[in-house]
Parts: structure tokens; C-alpha cells; sequence
């Protein structure tokens, strides 16, 4: 009898190559694909998704790419150990040409016709770089220069820069400001907490085509131990302790059979091994109260559903449950809307939604909000309060506060009517 049949198995679950039928869509990969295909929408600036090694950046970008429109022309670059010239080479190598041997003004020009050739066909083009914590200042820089073709209107390039954490100490050195300042969105792939673990662990089973309990519940927590979470890990110790099970004619795992897979891999628990458990911990606490910017009230017919706080960054807004503004109605997009709270103030900017955002009777795309601004979105009203201004009036008033006429000037430039 097979290793699949033993465990009445179709597929194996834990298999360590990237496959986005089994993908676990958590919070965290859940929004991070949302930003990548904001990509698409918006053509004006980079999304960099980084991750921990194994935290399934590249099963996230198969499952994106495996989505994507026929409108949408894609290259993908996971070679990243390249000069300029080479780089721009393998680009134009991805998208269908062969590009050798000709000088790298000659390279420029061929992506530049090609990129308004698609343009000029209704196409969108995305350049997705993986490994990208290996591209040299020289080669970002060229990516930076590249991402600037642009028609009257728009963009022509889309592109998201995918690596590992290094990619993220790397933007932030000086030298790459210019770059830095035309990325539109970047996130950072965690690893799974202990809940997620187990759904993973059970998500992948029930793709396997196991549809009874094969995992006891005191294996969950082991497993966690000595993974911290991270999928390439959890693979690698579940698959090893279904050999063991199996090797014993077991029909079942055990936390025996986890600490036998463990004992196999030579493995010490994560924590005391890399010290990543104490980082996640760190991370995933949510800023105190103390910290809070923005303040979002929701309200349908007059009457406040919920209150949301957050910090200077980033949120979502959508019918999603994995939004940090989760607003259920039928007329509200998945993804509809992002908020970016910054020291100058919060904007909000659509998503691309089927219904819109609108503050009174005017439909806005990206808009810089006042405090007490309502904004409409489908039949809920999103009522928007400066928690700075709060401050300042138990205080003395600040010395940078913007005068009403500059405050109009804001406005009259960040309105973009339909």
C-alpha cells in the first residue's frame, strides 16, 4: 500500500513545491494579493511584498498570476543576480524577445516601443521581480528609471519587487530615495500564528483529499514549537511525521509521531533556535490606543455600527472579512478603499470598486480628508475624525497647524472628480 493510500490521501499535502491549489489564504496572504492586484488598477508605483524564507511568498504570486486577466501582459524575473544590461535583458527575454548582444540604449528603446505598443492595444503590462533582496542599487536603480515610461495619461509599467527581508533594510538606504518615494505599497508576509498553523495544517490535508481528522490535537502545538509558523517548515515536519506514522503502520499522527519527524530532522524548537517567536510576538501586537491617528466611525441610516482606531500607515476597507474595515453590504467592493494615515493627515483613494467613494453628491478617487469628512461607500458612511486635533485642543495649538486657505488648496488638488 502507497504513502497517499495508507492515509486516504489523493494528493500529498506537504509536498515543499510551491502550488497555488493549496495555498491557505490567511489575513496577511489574503491582503498582500489584494495589493498586488491593486497593480493593476493603478498604474502609479511599485508594491513590494517581503517575507520571511518559506512564508509562501511564491506560491502568493503563482496564485496571483494564475488569475490574471487576458488584458494583462506579465514577465517574471527571479534571477536577480544581474548587472543593468542583464536585467533589461531578461525583461524583454520574458516578454518574447531575444535581446542579446545589443547595447543597453538599443535594450531601452526595444521596452520602451514595446510598452507603448501594449498600451496602444488596450494591454497593461506588470513586471514582477522575485528575489529581489539580491538586485544590486545599480540594477534598482535602473528599475526606477524603467517604471517612468509613461503616455500623456498614465504609467505603462506596473511592477512589484518581491523578496526577502533584506529587500526591506536595502530600500531604506539613502542612496535609493528617489526609488523609495514611487513605492505605493509594501507589506511584509509573517508567519502564521498558532490558530493559523492548525488551519493550515487542516487546509492542506482537506486539499490532499482527507476528509476525517488526521492530526491530534496535541500535535498542533508541537508543531508550532518547532516551526514558528512558517509554511516551508510546517511542510517539511508534517510530511516527516506522516513517513514516521507510516513506517509504524500507524493510520493516524500523534504528538509521538511530531517529536519522532523532529528527532529525524534534528530540529530544536524555533524560538530558541532563531529567536523568530519573541519577533512575531512583537510584531503581530497591535499599536496602543496612545498611538492612534485616525479615527473611523461606520454609519448606515444614521446610526454608528462600529468605531475603528489606527496608527500612522496603512488600512483597507471592503466587504472582506480579512479588511481592517470590514463593512458587510453587497454594495461595497472586496477591496473597495485604502486609508493612509501620514503625518500630514489621512487620504482616502478607491480601490478600483464597482460603486465608488463620494463625499456629498461628488464621486472622489483619491481624496485628503478633513476632520468630520463623511464619505459615502454604497450605503454606508464612513465619518472620519483627526485624533491629533483632539489633542491639540487640550493643549496649546501647534506651530505647523495649516491655515484654512492652504487646507482648500489641499483639497481643490486632491479632489479628482469622475
Amino acid at each position: 500500500m502507497s504513502y497517499l493510500q495508507h492515509f486516504k490521501l489523493s494528493e500529498q499535502p506537504f509536498r515543499l513545491t510551491p502550488d497555488p491549489d493549496f495555498i491557505y489564504w490567511s489575513k496577511q496572504h489574503a491582503r498582500a494579493k489584494a495589493y498586488m492586484e491593486s497593480t493593476i488598477w493603478l498604474a502609479d508605483g511599485f508594491v513590494v511584498i517581503t517575507g520571511e524564507i518559506g512564508s509562501g511568498k511564491t506560491t502568493l504570486l503563482q496564485s496571483f498570476l494564475s488569475e490574471i486577466e487576458d488584458n494583462v501582459v506579465y514577465a517574471v524575473v527571479s534571477q536577480t543576480q544581474l548587472t543593468p544590461t542583464q536585467f533589461l535583458q531578461a525583461v524583454l527575454t520574458e516578454f518574447g524577445f531575444k535581446p542579446f548582444n545589443l547595447r543597453k540604449v538599443e535594450l531601452l528603446d526595444m521596452l520602451n516601443m514595446f510598452l507603448i505598443e501594449q498600451y496602444s492595444n488596450g494591454k497593461k503590462v506588470v513586471l514582477i521581480v522575485d528575489e529581489a533582496q539580491n538586485l544590486t542599487r545599480k540594477v534598482l536603480e535602473e528599475i526606477r528609471m524603467i517604471s517612468g515610461i509613461e503616455t500623456h495619461k498614465e504609467k505603462v509599467l506596473r511592477i512589484i519587487l518581491a523578496g526577502q527581508p533584506e529587500l526591506r533594510d536595502k530600500l531604506d538606504a539613502p542612496s535609493l530615495k528617489q526609488l523609495v518615494q514611487r513605492v505605493r505599497l509594501r507589506f511584509h508576509l509573517r508567519a502564521l500564528d498558532p490558530r493559523e498553523t492548525k488551519e493550515y495544517i487542516e487546509h492542506r490535508l482537506t486539499i490532499g483529499g482527507r476528509d476525517e481528522e488526521l492530526f491530534a490535537n496535541a500535535c498542533f502545538d508541537i508543531i508550532y514549537r518547532f516551526t514558528g509558523g512558517v509554511p516551508r517548515l510546517i511542510n517539511t515536519l508534517c510530511d516527516t511525521a506522516l513517513l514516521c506514522a507510516f513506517a509504524d503502520e500507524k493510520t493516524s499522527i500523534d504528538e509521538g509521531d511530531v517529536l519522532a519527524a523532529v528527532e529525524e530532522l534534528n530540529w530544536r524548537e524555533h524560538k530558541s533556535d532563531t529567536g523568530v517567536h519573541e519577533k512575531l510576538q512583537q510584531v503581530q501586537k497591535r499599536a496602543p490606543d496612545s498611538a492612534a491617528v485616525t479615527q473611523i466611525a461606520v454609519r448606515s441610516n444614521g446610526e454608528v455600527l462600529a468605531e475603528y482606531t489606527f496608527p500612522l500607515g496603512r488600512v483597507i476597507v471592503g466587504r472582506s472579512p480579512d479588511n481592517e474595515i470590514y463593512v458587510k453590504s453587497k454594495f461595497v467592493s472586496r477591496h473597495h478603499a485604502q486609508l493612509v494615515s501620514a503625518e500630514n493627515g489621512c487620504v482616502i483613494e478607491d480601490l478600483n470598486s464597482t460603486n465608488g467613494l463620494f463625499l456629498g453628491a461628488k464621486q472622489v478617487k483619491k481624496y485628503h480628508l478633513r476632520d468630520g469628512d463623511v464619505v459615502s461607500i454604497g450605503v454606508h458612511e464612513l465619518v472620519y475624525r483627526d485624533l491629533r486635533l483632539a489633542e491639540q485642543e487640550t493643549g496649546d495649538p501647534a506651530d505647523d497647524q495649516i491655515t484654512d486657505d492652504e487646507e482648500a488648496d489641499d483639497q481643490d488638488s486632491a479632489v479628482n472628480e469622475q
